[in-house]
């Protein structure tokens, strides 16, 4: 349980780069129209555990690739909405067809600052997060393939 806490607590904090920080990107709203049939390509992401009805969710779009993935700057495009205790969802626009990745951050106070004791994180495929990869999984375990269509994917939020 130790190794998992000091894990997350490292993958929140990758997640938790100021908005400042991050030019690359444009903010979005939470569009759910966009991810209609015939809409994409989009990402539907579907995120459940979110522990608290307090805080923001943030939500990037990355390229799936070694050179940009949870990459300061590079995500693509970034949506942040007040957090809902369990379910969530979000429509993600994607440039194109292509190989991307989806990191989810739960700040649970609202403050933009990462809390390691209280906030969370979830990203695509929802992989296992170690000591060993330093709360940043592999962008090889992270990244799904999206054609023109609205790709759904379903991420699981952790907290210590």
């Amino acid at each position: 349980m130790l190794k998992f806490a000091a894990s997350l607590a490292l993958s929140t904090a990758l997640l938790a780069m100021p908005a400042s920080a991050a030019t690359a990107g444009q903010k979005i709203s939470n569009d759910l129209s966009r991810c209609q049939a015939g809409n994409g390509p989009a990402v539907l992401v579907n995120i459940s555990g979110v522990k608290a009805s307090s805080g923001k969710i943030r939500v990037q779009s990355y390229r799936g690739t070694k050179a940009e993935w949870l990459k300061k700057g590079a995500w693509i495009n970034r949506i942040e909405a007040p957090a809902k205790r369990n379910n969530m969802t979000f429509c993600v626009p994607i440039p194109a067809s292509g190989t991307y990745g989806i990191a989810v951050r739960h700040d649970v106070d609202g403050n933009g600052k990462t809390d390691i004791s209280r906030d969370g994180g979830g990203m695509s495929n929802n992989p296992s997060i170690n000591i060993f990869n330093l709360g940043k999984p592999s962008y090889k375990k992270t990244k799904f393939t999206v054609g023109n269509e609205v790709k759904s994917i379903n991420i699981k939020m952790k907290y210590l």
